[in-house]
């Protein structure tokens, strides 16, 4: 299928593709993944390289462009742009709550949801490539946050369909377990914490105001879901992107209003909380986020919910303790725990089907040290200084091993750097890869 599309500047053209569920059984089940062709207007016939855009997540549908803006301004300058709707999201057969549940029960989806992992998006990408481009046709990679982690499973599985690779802020360690990924993340979240509360003094008072208030009385959300004190702590999500502390502040500045018995959290602000912490738009992030570290040579028992598991190590996260104590309220950051699944609608129908995936053992891996250590496609990332959701030694490490790869490592963008920009971040890279810096 592909019907072309006009919008400023851009000349868009839509693909799907008809791809095996089980990529070890191709005859198999089949499914649908979407992909959108962007190319600059008056360009359409050109000879142009092909540059695919591994989104971040998991279980984020790509970007939709609204014309020749963001990152595709400087892409769009040598490149024809395949954005990538990831198996189970977007245009792609969806996975949600609603259509798994046709599957049967958590065992079914379960067993469906494991294919749905950085390898099998790799796979996906090599099978549009060789009806795309033909069988000796390569193409450039773009790997945002966890679109990075499905880049260096594509070196490490197909680098001979790559003609050369960017990454940003998506470094994996190769060889972390979920464990290790989140002892070393509770630590930069609490620097991003206070940070923010080193802008917004005032905000360590107005967050103890709420967070008392919903240990006493949780709130229900204009969605029908409830805001407990450890979704409330969720909302630090935001702390990892360039604007995130200004949007949490506006955000608790309009926390309360006076009721017929007295103050009370504000429909403003718990529509604003919904919107942020509501998993109705990307069900799957909640579900597989721990198994995109599951490797048998690391977790070979399984993820085990790392994040609840770890978090008892770093006490300084518990809210109800510090209002006792007088100490600051903390927010966390990139963390699914099971009780999500228990206050948010859009997931509490697949609590059991994320439980076994969380005791799923035996996860193939998804990097090959030794494949990577003999790369001979052209690599560069952009590193994040103290990036909230991807560490920068596991990054700076993997850099190390992967033959050939120049990092850049900046503090002058956080982790949305490629977003927020205007092509300044991809400009980079590209002028990296050509020796041009």
């Amino acid at each position: 299928m592909s019907t072309a599309s006009r919008l400023p500047g851009i000349v868009t053209v839509d693909h799907l593709f008809q791809l095996p569920l089980d990529h070890q059984a191709p005859e198999g089940e089949q499914i649908e993944v979407y992909a959108r062709e962007v190319v600059a207007s008056g360009r359409e016939g050109d000879d142009l390289p092909w540059l695919l855009f591994l989104q971040g997540g998991p279980g984020g549908r790509a970007n939709r462009p609204i014309g020749r803006d963001g990152w595709l301004v400087r892409a769009l300058e040598d490149y024809r742009v395949l954005l990538l709707d990831q198996r189970g999201t977007g245009r792609s057969t969806p996975a949600t709550r609603q259509t798994l549940a046709r599957r049967g029960g958590p065992r079914q989806q379960a067993d469906y949801l494991v294919h749905f992992r950085a390898d099998s998006i790799v796979r996906d990408a090599e099978l549009i490539r060789r009806r795309l481009l033909g069988e000796a046709g390569r193409w450039t990679l773009l790997g945002q946050s966890f679109g990075g982690f499905c880049t260096l499973t594509y070196l490490s599985l197909a680098p001979e369909g790559l003609q050369e690779a960017f990454v940003t802020g998506g470094l994996p360690g190769l060889r972390s377990s979920a464990e290790d990924v989140y002892r070393a993340a509770y630590p930069r979240v609490a620097r991003k914490n206070a940070s923010h509360y080193a802008r917004y003094p005032d905000d360590v008072a107005a967050v103890q105001r709420i967070a008392a208030h919903l240990l006493d009385r949780p709130a229900e959300l204009p969605g029908g879901g409830l805001l407990t004190v450890e979704a409330f702590q969720g909302l630090g999500m935001l702390l990892g992107t360039g604007s995130g502390s200004h949007v949490l502040h506006y955000l608790l500045e309009d926390a309360w209003i006076e009721g017929v018995g007295g103050p009370e959290l504000s429909d403003l602000f718990l529509a604003g909380v919904q919107a942020q912490l509501s998993f109705a738009q990307g069900p799957l992030y909640a579900v597989l986020h721990e198994s995109i570290y599951g490797q048998r040579s690391v977790d070979p028992a399984g993820t085990e919910w790392a994040a609840e598991r770890v978090r008892k190590e770093f006490p300084e996260f518990d809210a109800e303790a510090a209002l006792q104590e007088g100490r600051t309220v903390l927010f966390t950051g990139e963390m699914i725990y099971p009780a999500l699944f228990d206050t948010d609608p859009a997931l509490q129908a697949l609590r059991e089907t994320a439980q076994l995936l969380a005791e799923q053992s035996d996860w193939p891996d998804l990097y090959s040290p030794e494949r990577l250590a003999a790369n001979q496609v052209p690599v560069v990332a952009a590193v994040y200084h103290d990036d909230m959701y991807v560490d920068t030694a596991d990054s700076l490490a993997t850099a190390d091993a992967v033959r050939g790869l120049r990092a850049w490592v900046t503090n002058e963008w956080e982790h949305d750097g490629l977003r927020v920009s205007g092509g300044a971040v991809l400009d980079r890279l590209i002028r990296m890869a050509r020796g041009e810096l």
